[in-house]
């Protein structure tokens, strides 16, 4: 059966569902789909992560500007959400740590990139190893950045209520669903899904994830850009370390320039602890087996040489961190010591259960360097986010209403009332503090 829509958006992630939440409440009239292949909505990264409203206070203000107002926007608009429909939400904090001298002055940088960023003194303060000791006497370290405009939650449920309400509002969505083709023909989009049915759009908005990149290169957009793919793991830690700290502790990135995270201590909504996540390379946005990997791999390692990705993989310095990342996949002990360096406590024998996995994409350019900012690219008919990483979840529907206006600025696609309320918030509102 042949559908006809206005706009189709590829990716029902958190991006993707909240860019249908507001299109839904501007646009009554316009027939609008969303296209997931999983069986659900934030199956695959957006369910997959540490559940965090981060606060800004990790994002370099001129690098990444857009990342940041998101997400300082998104905390607020997350809290108000959750009220609305009774999803958990707790402002619990977290405590950066540093370990060294180096890790200070980085310290003393986050802070000023937080209060630039739009957090005040009650927000966020810095602390010598002696004063966090007697709020949180099991941490170790030389000092702290405790961030108290921090929080927890379950994106898996924000994006279910979103996804309903979009569907209130006549939004569809296609689950299950895989676009297995695209074809421009005469002035619209022919999309084939499943390699069966075929629908056609006049407008499509690629917020496929990991995906993204693969798609926007058979529009031919992007194609300066490789993606490079990373497998997050976690360790549950045992009910005895829930009382162990107060809030999740993140230690200082030695290499901030590459997607390698030291594992952090978390504390999710429900109480529960884990270790994590590293960054294992993997050629796949669903590399979670060996048996996906090994498929993927060929085809990814040829499309990596022909790119600027070629650059970064015969880096020694990125061999050696991913070399480092594959190690703490293999060996519990290897990854769970990297906690043990600010949590001594931590007893490696009784942490013996597996989180779940999650991926993450980056961007490479065609000079080799990771790209630190989303990239928005677009043409008459298409509109691509690609790079949609951390902190992603935290400004989804900040950014998202960002998107919805610049296509409407740019006449891509044009919305029926961009002074609607969309649920809790006036759209204009919205707009009006991310141009501040």
């Amino acid at each position: 059966m042949t559908h006809n829509f206005d706009l189709v958006i590829i990716g029902g992630g958190i991006l993707g569902t909240s860019i249908s939440y507001f299109l839904g409440f501007l646009n009554k009239t316009k027939k609008i789909a969303v296209i997931e292949q999983a069986h659900s909505v934030a199956f695959h990264t957006s369910g997959r992560n540490t559940g965090k409203v981060h606060a800004p206070y990790l994002y370099n203000p001129e690098k990444k500007k857009m990342f940041a107002k998101a997400a300082f926007h998104g905390y607020e608009m997350w809290e108000e959400y959750s009220k609305l429909k009774s999803v958990p939400f707790k402002k619990d904090g977290v405590i950066e740590v540093s370990l060294d001298e180096k890790g200070n002055k980085v310290l003393e940088k986050y802070l000023k990139w937080g209060k630039q960023n739009g957090l005040e003194d009650i927000d966020i303060k810095l602390m010598d190893k002696n004063e966090l000791k007697k709020i949180e006497p099991e941490i170790k370290c030389e000092s702290a950045l405790y961030v108290y405009k921090d929080g927890s939650t379950d994106y898996s449920k924000f994006t279910d209520a979103l996804m309903q309400d979009s569907k209130n509002n006549g939004i569809n969505f296609l689950l299950d669903t895989k676009v297995t083709n695209i074809k421009k023909i005469d002035g619209r989009w022919k999309i084939t899904l499943n390699n069966e049915h075929v629908i056609f759009a006049n407008f499509i908005i690629n917020a496929a994830g990991g995906e993204a990149v693969d798609i926007a290169h058979k529009l031919d957009v992007g194609e300066t850009f490789t993606d490079v793919h990373f497998r997050g793991e976690y360790w549950r830690a045992p009910k005895e370390y829930n009382s162990l700290t107060k809030t999740s502790v993140y230690s200082v990135p030695e290499y901030p320039d590459y997607p390698f995270l030291d594992p952090h201590w978390i504390i999710r909504v429900d109480g529960s602890c884990e270790i994590g996540p590293n960054a294992v390379p993997v050629f796949s946005p669903y590399g979670y087996n060996k048996t996906e990997n090994i498929k993927e791999f060929i085809p990814k390692m040829l499309e990596m040489l022909k790119s600027g990705a070629r650059k970064a993989i015969f880096d020694k310095q990125f061999q050696e961190l991913a070399i480092n990342e594959i190690q703490s996949s293999m060996s519990k002990s290897a990854m769970i010591s990297r906690v043990k360096r600010f949590l001594p406590k931590i007893d490696v024998e009784k942490i013996t259960e597996k989180g779940t996995a999650g991926i993450r994409s980056s961007v490479i350019n065609n000079e080799g360097k990771f790209v630190p900012d989303v990239i928005l690219e677009g043409d008459t008919m298409s509109f691509h986010i690609l790079n949609y990483n951390s902190p992603g979840a935290t400004g989804a529907l900040p950014f998202s209403a960002y998107v919805v206006d610049h296509l409407n600025r740019q006449g891509m696609f044009e919305s029926e009332n961009s002074d609607a309320r969309c649920g809790p918030w006036k759209f204009s509102n919205i707009i009006e503090k991310l141009a501040l």
